[in-house]
């Protein structure tokens, strides 16, 4: 890992996503930053578009991150879901594009199998992974810790030969 480079974690969703960036320092990584952008259900779904681009934008100026990545989408039995989480995924792609953050997407099996070890780990496995790689004090919210895993498992992807094998989107 390259000291000094900070990457962000995208947990993509509606009305709850997840941004976490983190910095990689030698072999030790710091939770730079953490924010959860919650919509209200009232909210149209445009103007929580407009939010999460607002708020992926306002991390990026804050943090300053060389990177982001984002978990890759799975599959829905519910298209409607699915076309959501697809508007929302590509609002945060356009608002590091706009800043010239290359994106990087990740299954959550990989994100899950770079924190733990094991691709099926359960959500509270990697919650404590998390906490436990970042010395944090206290547990993030989920989203938040899922947006951590993320950018987590893009800093371990990217050394070594593994650096080879993913390319921004």
């Amino acid at each position: 890992m390259t000291p000094g480079v900070r990457v962000l974690g995208i947990d993509a969703s509606l009305r709850s996503t997840g941004l976490g960036v983190v910095e990689a320092r030698g072999s030790r990584m710091i939770g730079i930053a953490q924010k959860n952008l919650r919509m209200p259900a009232g909210v149209r779904r445009s103007d929580c578009l407009r939010g999460i681009f607002e708020g992926i934008r306002a991390l990026i100026a804050e943090t300053e991150p060389k990177a982001a990545a984002l978990e890759s989408g799975f599959f829905h039995r519910n298209a409607k879901t699915a076309d959501i989480l697809g508007q929302v995924r590509g609002v945060a792609v356009a608002a590091c594009a706009c800043a010239g953050v290359p994106v990087f997407e990740y299954a959550p099996r990989r994100a899950k199998q770079a924190l733990v070890g094991f691709g099926g780990a359960e959500k509270d496995q990697v919650m404590r992974m998390v906490v436990q790689l970042l010395g944090l004090d206290s547990e993030p919210q989920e989203d938040v810790a899922d947006a951590l895993a993320v950018a987590i498992c893009h800093l371990h992807t990217r050394t070594g030969h593994a650096a080879l094998d993913s390319e921004p989107i």
